[in-house]
């Protein structure tokens, strides 16, 4: 299926802190790692996001056009970019520190859009977060919405709060993707995959919890559907979620579920056809962590 992609969310640096003291600058944000992967999927990818004209701003621009990723108009600024600090530990899962100012000029926003995707501080974080629902509500008519909450504590603040403003958003989706220790942290519960079964209540189709190393598991009418990640030697995490959000849209655009008219069928779909959709997002989340920073595959990299 052809398919065209909205992403709303944060670009900007990160700064890759190795247990060594060695840093590296990447392009980052999770909602633009996702645009970067739908692009280098082949498909038609637009971002809303905010990055400055400076230079870390122009070498997220590099990235984003050799990925195949279009910026909407009101996307450049004159501030400055935003950053990230990612601190790695012993297994080359990351911890988080950021200087980040999020407020987007929706202007002149595409049409024709197939699915948007919004993720992480984006959703949550004022005043931008606002521009962020009115974006999903304006497409919500044509358009799947995907979500991925991706709990960023040291800027969500009081996890109540947050959950709020998440749950908001989740009553928006018709996918949803979470991670446990993301759960975890907003709900204060150890019964993670009891709250990702219960989002479904207040309306999306799909929900999906991503365990790391145990997997992921699926929730739609069919029931409760887990698969198994494939094995693969870990570089880092950096942006493994955020491919494994793109993989779920890829393998839901190659069954022809995507766009408002097919939101019925998202939830309707049999356990199998749940399992090959976490598969195949497993299968490009495994080659992003196997290599450094938020880089997701290429579609030559999958045959």
């Amino acid at each position: 299926m052809t398919a065209t992609f909205l992403t709303l969310g944060e670009a900007l640096t990160d700064i890759v802190v190795h247990g060594d003291g060695h840093r590296v600058e990447h392009p980052g944000g999770s909602p633009m790692n996702v645009a970067v992967a739908l692009g280098r999927l082949g498909y038609t990818s637009h971002l809303l996001t905010r990055i400055g004209s400076d230079a870390r701003g122009e070498a997220i621009r590099a990235h984003l056009a050799e990925s195949g990723v279009e910026l909407t108009p009101g996307s450049i600024t004159g501030a400055a970019t935003s950053t990230a600090e990612a601190q790695l530990d012993a297994s080359g899962a990351a911890t988080y520190t950021f200087d980040l100012t999020w407020d987007p000029d929706p202007s002149g926003l595409p049409d024709g859009i197939t699915a948007v995707h919004t993720s992480s501080i984006a959703a949550v974080l004022h005043p931008g977060a606002a521009t962020v629902a009115q974006v999903l509500d304006r497409y919500r008519g044509q358009a799947t919405i995907s979500y991925d909450p991706n709990a960023r504590p040291t800027l969500m603040g009081d996890a109540a709060e947050a959950r709020e403003r998440i749950e908001a958003i989740i009553a928006r989706a018709d996918v949803v993707k979470s991670s446990d220790e993301d759960v975890a942290w907003l709900y204060d519960t150890e019964d993670v995959e009891d709250v990702v079964a219960s989002w479904r209540r207040s309306g999306p189709g799909l929900t999906v919890l991503t365990r790391g190393g145990e997997g992921a598991v699926g929730f739609s009418d069919s029931g409760r559907v887990q698969v198994a990640p494939p094995r693969v030697e870990v570089v880092d995490t950096v942006g493994a979620g955020d491919t494994f959000s793109a993989g779920i849209l890829d393998a839901l655009a190659d069954k022809r579920l995507l766009g408002a008219d097919r939101r019925e069928a998202i939830a309707a779909m049999p356990s199998d056809d749940v399992a090959g959709v976490l598969r195949r997002a497993a299968r490009l989340a495994a080659v992003t962590v196997s290599r450094s920073g938020a880089n997701p595959p290429w579609s030559h990299e999958l045959t």
